[in-house]
C-alpha cells in the first residue's frame, strides 16, 4: 500500500541506461526547455506514453462507455492545450514529449518574454516572481491550461516586475 506521505514515482526510467541517441535527445530537451534534470523529461515521456496507451486501448473497442471515454480523453487534452480544438482521438497517437514540455509554466514564461532564457524563467517561477491570474505559482512544471496563457504575469509585489517594466519602457523610448 505504501506510506501516505511518500508519493509514488510519476515517471518510468529508460529501459537501458546507456543509449547514446536517447541521451543526446534528452540533453537537447534539457537545454531547449531549461529543465533541471532528466527526471523531468522522463515524466513528460511517461505522460505521453500513458495518453497514447489509453488512446490505443479506446480505439480498439467500440462500446457506449468507450465512446464517452474517448471524448473525455480528447476533451482533457484540448483543455490542457496539448491538442487543438478540432482534434480526434487518432491525433493523440501523434503526441510527442515536446507537446507536453511546451505547456509547462516555465516554458510559457519564457515564450511570453517575461524571462530572457528558459533557465531564467525557471528561476523566476521558483522564487515566486510569477503569478497566474494574480495568484503566485512556484512550480515550473505546472501545466498551463488553454486560456490561461494570457493570465501569466509577474506577481504584484515582485521586484523583478519593476525591472521588467523599466527595461520594456526603455526599449520603447529608444525606438521612437
Amino acid at each position: 500500500m505504501g506510506h501516505p506521505r511518500k508519493a509514488r514515482k510519476k515517471y518510468d526510467t529508460p529501459p537501458h541506461p546507456w543509449n547514446a541517441d536517447r541521451i543526446k535527445e534528452e540533453n537537447k530537451l534539457l537545454q531547449k526547455y531549461g529543465l533541471r534534470n532528466k527526471k523531468e523529461v522522463w515524466k513528460a515521456e511517461t505522460m505521453v506514453k500513458r495518453y497514447r496507451r489509453d488512446a490505443r486501448h479506446l480505439l480498439g473497442m467500440e462500446t457506449e462507455q468507450t465512446i464517452k471515454e474517448r471524448q473525455d480523453l480528447v476533451n482533457h487534452l484540448v483543455r490542457l492545450g496539448i491538442l487543438g480544438e478540432e482534434s480526434k482521438l487518432e491525433d493523440v497517437l501523434d503526441l510527442t514529449v515536446e507537446d507536453i514540455l511546451r505547456r509547462r509554466l516555465q516554458t510559457m514564461v519564457h515564450k511570453k518574454g517575461l524571462a530572457t532564457t528558459a533557465k531564467g524563467a525557471r528561476q523566476f517561477v521558483i522564487h515566486g516572481h510569477i503569478a497566474l491570474n494574480e495568484k503566485k505559482l512556484d512550480s515550473p512544471s505546472y501545466m498551463v491550461k488553454r486560456g490561461e496563457e494570457e493570465l501569466i504575469g509577474f506577481y504584484q509585489s515582485s521586484s523583478v516586475e519593476k525591472q521588467y517594466k523599466a527595461r520594456t519602457e526603455g526599449k520603447g523610448t529608444e525606438e521612437a
